[in-house]
């Protein structure tokens, strides 16, 4: 069955289904609307009661309901300037060092940083022998995406690409899937070097929205968009950790890049392991960084 599931994701009509499922998604459809998100809601045992609006019936379109806010208690970013915190609630699919340029998808399966960020190699070598992350949210999960950090946006590039699912079992079994499917790549920089946040779509994500530009669909075919944004001014993006900075949906991945020695991983990072926005991810800094602090700190 596995191997019949990942078979059809090659024949089904990728983008044509995902953009019908996008107009239904964003259809007015009255009680049809409140009972398909009142099924969801069961079948993936959401929990409503940290969403600011908790009553189905509130959200005119399934796709209101999918990019639900939560109440403003819901996820407290935890403070201090060395803390880097979950951009999104998920699951911590993969992460570690960023060896020779490549990234680890799955068991078996690699790609290359150029490739995902779509073939710039100056870009690619900020982030030599650095560290990544993937984040796979659920259907379940709030699909709205935060900063990890303060950061200035830089740049901003749209790779077109395949709409493959990016559930555990197509990682396993698709060839560089996160290279292959379209995808937003955000580059900031930030105080312990550039950070890249990349959102990658997947079969039936109906869109991904960025707070500065709204929804990121150029017109479809081979070329790689790219907007550069100024450090300073009235165009400038600058973010703060914990603000929203985008959102999907209908639900993917999201990829962070990390410079070489800027950050080190917190002990809560395991494959698997479910995040929480707002919760400690990584800390600046590498790990022999933080080890001389420590000893220091207890000599003292």
């Amino acid at each position: 069955m596995d191997k019949i599931k990942v078979g059809l994701q090659y024949w089904i009509p990728q983008h044509g289904l995902t953009r019908l499922v996008g107009k239904l998604a964003s259809a007015k459809a009255g009680g049809l609307t409140t009972a398909v998100i009142r099924w969801f809601i069961k079948q993936y045992k959401v929990n409503m009661n940290e969403a600011l609006h908790s009553n189905p019936e509130h959200f005119k379109t399934f796709n209101e309901f999918f990019v639900r806010e939560l109440k403003e208690d819901a996820r407290p970013i935890t403070e201090g300037d060395s803390v880097i915190t979950h951009p999104a609630d998920a699951c911590v699919s993969q992460f570690g060092p960023i060896e020779q340029g490549e990234l680890i998808q799955a068991k078996g399966h690699t790609y290359t940083a150029l490739e995902l960020l779509g073939g710039d190699s100056e870009l690619a070598k900020e982030f030599d022998e650095g560290e990544f992350a993937t984040l796979y949210l659920s259907p379940r999960d709030y699909h709205r995406v935060h900063m990890p950090c303060d950061g200035t946006l830089r740049q901003m590039i749209y790779v077109p690409g395949d709409l493959f699912s990016v559930n555990p079992l197509t990682a396993e079994n698709v060839p560089n899937l996160f290279a292959r499917n379209e995808r937003v790549v955000c580059i900031f920089d930030t105080e312990f070097g550039p950070m890249a946040q990349v959102l990658v779509g997947a079969t039936i994500v109906g869109s991904i929205e960025l707070i500065w530009a709204g929804t990121v669909t150029p017109p479809r075919g081979n070329t790689v968009y790219r907007w550069d944004y100024p450090a300073e001014g009235d165009k400038s993006v600058v973010l703060k950790k914990g603000e929203e900075m985008g959102r999907f949906k209908l639900g993917s991945t999201v990829i962070n890049l990390f410079a070489k020695d800027s950050v080190s991983f917190d002990e809560t990072m395991q494959l698997n392991a479910p995040t929480v926005m707002g919760t400690p991810y990584a800390h600046t800094g590498s790990a022999q960084e933080q080890e001389q602090e420590q000893e220091q700190e207890q000599a003292e």
